[in-house]
């Protein structure tokens, strides 16, 4: 028998039309170039919540060979000077900062004859968990290895390595406990109601449809110290294939069928 889809659990904060499968959720956070991670003031002077953009992947140091439909953690990616890595609750590993992560994909402008009825093809999710900085060596590297091939599959491998003293105690990484996730999404075409529909002289007035919005990542650019004479392919052909990938999935998700 087939193992069956895990989900998070629902709560009050992600009940209206949303997916809990973690697949589904990890796989849309594993693709996406940045998350934002909010977080509560940090202290008296401040009554704004704050929202950092950050690099974050999906990963389990315990299983590395977790897939992603299984219960994994997130890690986070920045400098040691960064807001959230310097909040008084974070300051050590015992201690746990509560958090909000969120990722989005665009994938289309839905243009229907009312502006009411217009909307974004997209793909949407956020996780709340609890974020401590990670303080073992080894699972430091573990994180950095995932979120670098994050960027470019190979590329930790690829770079000058090991990494210096000071670069490992600049950089800073956090793993979130995730708590409760969720994901939103549309796709299809346009809709409209009866009476615009019934309403001949109009549909012959305003134009509908969807626009395919995607990412598209341009030909590499050597820098200005490079001494390689060709790109690697693995940089080459990985710009490629998401570029593919990315517009595709924006095609497709015009032709999906509601539900």
């Amino acid at each position: 028998m087939g193992r069956h889809s895990l989900e998070y659990p629902k709560e009050a904060l992600n009940k209206v039309k949303r997916v809990y499968a973690l697949e589904q959720i990890h796989s849309l956070v594993n693709s996406s170039p940045l998350v934002h991670v909010s977080l509560g003031p940090s202290s008296s002077s401040s009554p704004f919540p704050v929202t950092l953009p950050m690099i974050g992947q999906m990963g389990s140091f315990s299983r590395p060979s977790a897939s992603l439909g299984d219960p994994l953690d997130l890690y986070l990616h920045g400098h040691i000077s960064s807001r959230l890595f310097t909040t008084p609750s974070s300051s050590s590993s015992s201690s746990r900062v509560p958090v909000c992560v969120s990722a989005t994909h665009l994938d289309g402008l839905v243009l229907s004859l009312s502006a009411f009825n217009s909307s974004y093809n997209y793909r949407s999710v956020v996780l709340f968990g609890h974020a401590a900085p990670v303080t073992d060596e080894l699972e430091k590297l573990y994180a950095l290895k995932l979120l670098t091939d994050s960027v470019v599959p190979g590329r930790w491998d690829a770079a000058r390595l090991p990494p210096t003293r000071a670069e490992l105690q600049s950089t800073a990484v956090l793993r979130v406990e995730i708590a409760s996730g969720s994901f939103k999404a549309r796709d299809g075409e346009t809709g409209d109601d009866r009476h615009d529909m019934e309403n001949e002289d109009m549909r012959r007035l305003v134009w509908t449809g969807v626009v395919p919005v995607h990412q598209v990542f341009g030909s590499p650019v050597a820098s200005s110290y490079n001494r390689v004479e060709e790109t690697p392919a693995y940089i080459a052909e990985y710009a490629q294939e998401q570029t593919r990938e990315n517009a595709e999935y924006a095609v497709n998700a015009i032709k999906a069928q509601k539900k």
